[in-house]
């Protein structure tokens, strides 16, 4: 049986998660080059969340210092990703997530994106989170330049 057409990714678009964008910022990641790669070669609208916004602005504040951090949020408001603020609506669908996959350390930042991604249809995410992957999104990331 075919999906219904509002269940089916668009392919043009992109989730971008916090690993995608540390290992970016960090010339010292081990995901470093590979993330580069993608970033360039990538030729489709990206898409994150204002939770990840902050959760890359504190891990990069707390790694890699102030200078990375403020560069990071002047970047990413000029770079023409669409930023998606989370509605109640999403953190309510994460709080499902959550509770439905208890098997699964999965973080709120990492289900109300996934809420995202089920909403927007968006099927693929640029990240080097494994969570993405067992959630059943497409990966771009360690070996999928």
């Amino acid at each position: 049986m075919r999906e219904p057409l509002a269940a089916i990714p668009n392919p043009n678009r992109v989730f971008v998660d916090t690993s995608a964008y540390f290992a970016l910022y960090n010339a010292g990641d081990f995901f470093h080059l590979n993330a580069v790669t993608v970033i360039e070669t990538a030729r489709r609208r990206l898409f994150t969340t204002n939770f990840i916004v902050a959760e890359s602005h504190a891990l990069l504040l707390r790694r890699l210092g102030r200078a990375v951090a403020a560069l990071f949020l002047d970047e990413i408001y000029r770079s023409g990703t669409v930023i998606i603020r989370i509605s109640d609506a999403d953190e309510r669908r994460a709080r499902v997530i959550i509770a439905t996959h208890d098997d699964k350390d999965y973080s709120l930042t990492d289900a109300t994106s996934f809420a995202v991604m089920e909403r927007l249809r968006i099927g693929t995410a640029f990240t080097f989170d494994r969570h993405f992957g067992q959630y059943g999104f497409a990966l771009l990331g360690p070996d999928e330049p």
